[in-house]
């Protein structure tokens, strides 16, 4: 169990991070992710990736986190890490910054399945497939969600005043 939570511990927390915004509580639920992966060890029948797998398990948990608290409104998201170059100047930075604060201001103004699908196709980078079988939808809806969830963000983000960069 040590090297599979050592391979997709970092994976796991920040797509739960994302989710609760919580730091706590991510790792709480991270935890609780893989002690019940460890449970279910035994009936993981490969038919996902073990990555794949995790992620469904990571968003069941956090789910469930949700109805026990009640909680349904999915928070924005930062990842002004990815900001964090040399090659921009601190006027191109903070431009960025402001557009990527943009989009996820637009970003939470979704639905969520639109927040969701937008989540794992394009911030976890998760394939159609692995987005259908953690979604448990099938791979027709995972496409037709992404299509209309990148209209419903392209409108938003005009709304607050975005510019789209192509």
């Amino acid at each position: 169990m040590e090297p599979l939570y050592t391979e997709h511990s970092d994976r796991v927390y920040s797509y739960i991070y994302y989710l609760v915004r919580h730091k706590e509580c991510a790792e709480d639920l991270t935890q609780e992710t893989f002690y019940k992966a460890y449970k279910g060890l035994d009936a993981f029948n490969k038919q996902a990736s073990t990555a794949t797998w995790l992620l469904k398990i990571a968003r069941n948990v956090t789910y469930d986190y949700f109805r026990r608290k009640r909680v349904v409104q999915f928070f924005s998201f930062e990842k002004e890490h990815d900001l964090e170059t040399k090659e921009l100047s601190p006027e191109s930075r903070f431009e960025k910054k402001e557009q990527l604060a943009k989009m996820y201001n637009s970003l939470n103004k979704l639905k969520k399945e639109y927040q969701e699908v937008l989540l794992l196709r394009k911030i976890q980078e998760c394939s159609i497939q692995e987005t259908a079988y953690i979604l448990g939808w099938t791979e027709a809806k995972v496409k037709m969600k992404m299509t209309r969830a990148l209209e419903a963000l392209k409108k938003e983000f005009h709304q607050e005043g975005g510019q789209a960069n192509g």
